[in-house]
């Protein structure tokens, strides 16, 4: 039944509010039987939900944390979360916007954009796209090579000033702004330079590889600085 439900994000990218509608209703039902668990998470509201796809909440301490960089580029990179608190930063300010229509409002983020990454590596010209791998085993997510390059496309690891936690995909993970959040893969373990998009996780049940926020519900989601 998880599944299910969570499935029906496909539609919110089409639907927009009308499932944040159904939602709430589903909230207000469940609440009567004090939902816990998986469906508990489900339920929109104020404030962050949190989704796994595996049952689970995997961790990497960040001492023992590594990111790699990998595929077609001249040469790949392992990264520690030394290594990414030591080179340029980006502080964004951004709402953060589930396609089952919760919404979190003026989130602090900070971390390296995802171009930087790409062009330490030497990121081969003639690749198209860039997939993310969550060390959960199972997550993945891609953009093509011009979403990735965008200036609000960071590797993050600080969430509102403080380190990203277990619940959030840290200790480090994506923030693709302007998409929902579905687009943002938690537990970041990979970053893959590949020939053509690959689907991601929720593309396979039917979700939209161009995960836009804005398009179905007419809000102005361009992020702040």
């Amino acid at each position: 039944m998880v599944l299910g439900l969570l499935g029906l994000g496909a539609v919110g990218v089409a639907a927009g509010s009308t499932l944040s509608g159904f939602f709430g209703r589903l909230a207000g039902e469940l609440s009567k039987n004090a939902a816990t668990g998986p469906l508990a998470d489900l339920i929109p509201g104020t404030g962050w939900r949190y989704y796994t796809v595996t049952g689970g909440f995997p961790y990497k301490p960040p001492a023992t944390y590594r990111l790699a960089v990998t595929g077609n580029v001249s040469r790949e990179l392992t990264l520690t979360a030394a290594d990414l608190k030591a080179r340029p930063r980006t502080k964004l300010t951004a709402d953060f916007q589930c396609v089952t229509g919760w919404r979190v409002p003026n989130v602090r983020w900070e971390g390296v954009r995802l171009s930087q990454l790409l062009d330490e590596a030497g990121a081969d010209s003639d690749q198209h796209a860039v997939q993310f791998v969550s060390y959960d085993g199972v997550y993945t997510e891609s953009l093509t090579m011009a979403e990735a390059r965008r200036a609000d496309v960071l590797v993050v690891d600080t969430l509102d000033g403080n380190p990203i936690g277990r619940d959030h995909g840290g200790p480090v993970r994506m923030l693709v702004a302007p998409m929902y959040g579905y687009k943002s893969c938690k537990w970041l373990s990979e970053i893959r330079v590949t020939p053509k998009v690959e689907r991601g996780y929720w593309e396979h049940y039917g979700y939209d590889q161009e995960g836009w926020v804005g398009r179905s519900n007419g809000r102005d989601d361009t992020p702040t600085t």
